[in-house]
Order: structure tokens, then sequence, then C-alpha cells
């Protein structure tokens, strides 16, 4: 009687763990989903002005992709990313992108929507082909999927994140001249040229690396300078964001730069040479 008792105790084990790993085998897969469709407000020819820039502009909405799985439709929150391209782009090289979490819909004023179309950093006061789109992901970026793209032809105007000063200048422990002392006469080999309204570039210069430098308006000139929006030397060394009064930003690798700074969007770079 014992021996049957085992032996019906292990006959039912071995079925527990057969349906066991039948269970673990189970994977759930992605079944498909549709694209979201996006709409705007309007894609007449929009003119963007100064003297309009607290209005309502574009207001853009897309659907829900709904993903589906093969053991039901998804439950997880859907992250969108709104995307943007010019001139015929089409998505395939540099473009604009920016999060919108769990959302279907985006509203722009015109300051709003001139901000984020000088990203591309076109000649404002022309009117471009700025194509739109959205990208929808899951968790991590997973399953992107693409909207139909919208095309709209805009013309910009120019609107600076920070006044422009007449001349620029680099300094620091980067830089050949080290730190300007006050009352430093300027180096001209540290000064930038006004290529446009609101863009300075300086084509060539000796850069040490992994130390501090900072942009002046006035060589040997303390009273004003431009340095990084967070803290210091925690920049993105190829290029990052810039603010009046700022920290000190960090050099990359030691080297020979083209340095560029850009006083619409409020950003500057550093090219290796």
């Amino acid at each position: 009687m014992k021996y049957m008792n085992i032996k019906i105790f292990a006959v039912l084990l071995s079925a527990f763990c057969i349906m066991s790993c039948e269970k673990e085998e189970e994977q759930v897969i992605f079944t498909g989903a549709t694209p979201p469709a996006l709409a705007v407000s309007s894609t007449e020819d929009l003119v963007l002005t100064k003297a309009t820039e607290n209005y309502q502009s574009l207001q853009f909405q897309w659907t829900n992709p709904s993903y589906d799985f093969s053991n039901g439709p998804n439950t997880h929150d859907v992250n969108y990313a709104f995307e943007l391209d010019a001139n015929g782009g089409n998505f395939e090289g540099d473009y604009i992108s920016t999060a919108i979490p769990r959302d279907v819909a985006k509203s722009f004023t015109v300051k709003d929507l001139n901000t984020f179309l000088s990203g591309l950093e076109l000649t404002d006061y022309e009117s471009h082909p700025f194509q739109f789109r959205i990208t929808s992901t899951l968790a991590n970026g997973a399953v992107p999927m693409h909207s139909n793209v919208v095309e709209i032809n805009i013309t910009t105007y120019l609107d600076v994140v920070y006044p422009v000063p007449d001349e620029l200048f680099i300094t620091g422990a980067a830089t050949p001249g080290d730190w300007m002392a006050g009352g430093d006469p300027p180096l001209t080999s540290q000064q930038f040229t006004k290529i446009n309204t609101y863009t300075f570039v300086l084509e060539s210069i000796e850069l040490n690396g992994d130390v501090g430098f900072l942009f002046v308006p006035v060589y040997g000139n303390w009273d004003n300078k431009y340095g990084f929006t967070g803290d210091g030397l925690a920049n993105n060394v190829n290029g990052d964001t810039f603010k009046p009064g700022g920290n000190d930003m960090k050099s990359p690798a030691a080297g020979t730069y083209k340095i560029t700074v850009n006083f619409k969007t409020g950003k500057y770079s550093l090219e290796a040479l």
C-alpha cells in the first residue's frame, strides 16, 4: 500500500513538472499594431511673427497605435516622440525629436513653434517645407511605429534665447592663453567671427583636454560671461547648452577644434579638425 502511494505521488509529480515546463516555455509575442495617424489643425502655409508670439498656433493629434500581443491587447504605457525634419529630409539624417510620454496631442503657441523649428537652424524670414511625424514605442524604445508625415510650409522669425553680443572670445585653462585676467588685452587668436545675426564661429583653436573654459563678450572683463547651464564641468564635451553667468565648461580631449556658438538656440558645439 505504501509502495502504491509512492508510485501515485511520482506520477503526479511528473505531471506537475511537465505542466510547469510547458508554462515556462509559453512566450508572449508581438502580433501587430496600427501605426499612429497624425492630424494637424491646418496645413496651410504659415508665417510666424514676433508680434503674435503668444497666440495659439498649430495643434497636433494622433491615434493610439493599439499594440497587440499573443496574450491580448497591450496594457502598458505607450510613449511618443514628436519629430521634425525639413526640406525633404524625410527623417533619414539629422532631425529634431522631443518626447511626449503617454499623450496623444501637442499644441504650440507661435513662440513655442518658432523655437521648436529653430532647432534645425534654417534661414529665418524664408518659407521652408517642415515635416512632422509621431513615433510611438513601448518601454525601453521597443517596437517603434512611425505615423504618416505631415508637411507644412512655415516661415520663422529671428528670436534669440539671449541678447547677442557684438563680439565673443573664449578663455580658460583649455585655451592657449589660459584664464584671462582683468584688464588683459584681447587675444585675436581666441576671438570668434560673427557669421550672422546670432551665430559665432571660431574656425580653429588648439585646446587642452578635460579642463575648463568660458565664453566672454569682452576679453579681460569678468562683468559678463557665458557658461554651462548645469553644474560646472558636467557638460557634454562635444557641445551643450549655455547661458549668461553659467558654470565652467569642460573641454574634450586635447586637439584642434572648430567651435560654434548659437545665441538663437542657446547651444554651442565643438568639431574636431
